[in-house]
């Protein structure tokens, strides 16, 4: 059911907002002469790669400076990409990865090999469904930039303060997903755009409803400054990507 409701829904999706990304595609397109499309290599289900298919938000060929992790006051970011990356322009696109079958709508957002290279057994977990356009961590660190912004080391800082709290996240929708919690986190995903504060609170309403951890709501309700911590399964912080944390 989910297959046929991911088909459907990205099929219908791509048609109605054709017009929207066929206009930003030429904004983009204009800004530098460069192709409107950035095909980005992630990890899929059962650690198959992929091409996620993304709006280019960054100069050409930003991807060859090797860090994977983007704060908001990145260097990269075109005036244009600005635009893309707030109204989650990017992630748009990615309905056609749903339409071939490499993502769903709602699943753990997938991660370059890089990262999942690093994943300790728990998080492997993360990796035994389809990769979503959204999720309940994607909702949760929908700041992801704001948090990076200013940061010497993006990449070990998303490790440290963002990184656990995703894993903890996917983890519980993966092992509580359905239908329905879908459906919920599809219209949360769209209140993020407009409010983020509002969204939050309906998150924190359906892990509470779905009997999650007061650890767990305590991440999904964003109350407190983010400091470093263990991924899932491990009880080191990432000092560095050389090598894998224990678990």
């Amino acid at each position: 059911m989910k297959r046929i409701f991911d088909f459907l829904a990205s099929f219908v999706g791509l048609i109605i907002f054709s017009p929207l990304l066929l206009f930003v595609m030429f904004l983009v397109w204009i800004n530098d002469f460069g192709n409107p499309f950035y095909t980005a290599m992630r990890v899929g289900k059962d650690e198959k790669i992929f091409k996620m298919f993304k709006l280019r938000s960054m100069i050409v060929n930003a991807d060859k400076t090797g860090v994977d992790s983007t704060s908001n006051n990145d260097m990269r970011i075109t005036r244009i990409g600005k635009f893309i990356r707030k109204f989650k322009m990017d992630e748009l696109s990615q309905l056609i990865n749903v339409l071939l079958g490499d993502m769903s709508l709602v699943g753990p957002r997938p991660n370059v090999q890089r990262e999942t290279d690093l994943y300790t057994k728990s998080e492997k977990k993360l990796l035994l469904v389809r990769p979503g356009i959204t999720d309940i961590s994607s909702i949760v660190f929908s700041d992801e930039g704001e948090i990076l912004s200013n940061s010497k080391d993006p990449d070990i800082d998303y490790n440290q303060l963002i990184r656990p709290g995703k894993g903890y996240l996917g983890i519980f929708y993966i092992e509580n997903q359905s239908f329905l919690l879908d459906i919920k986190l599809i219209f949360i995903t769209l209140i993020t755009i407009f409010n983020r504060n509002l969204a939050l609170k309906n998150v924190s309403k359906v892990l509470k409803k779905y009997n999650a951890s007061e650890s767990l709501i305590k991440i999904a309700e964003r109350k407190e400054k983010l400091v470093p911590s263990p991924p899932p399964g491990s009880i080191n912080i990432v000092k560095d990507r050389s090598g894998k944390v224990d678990g």
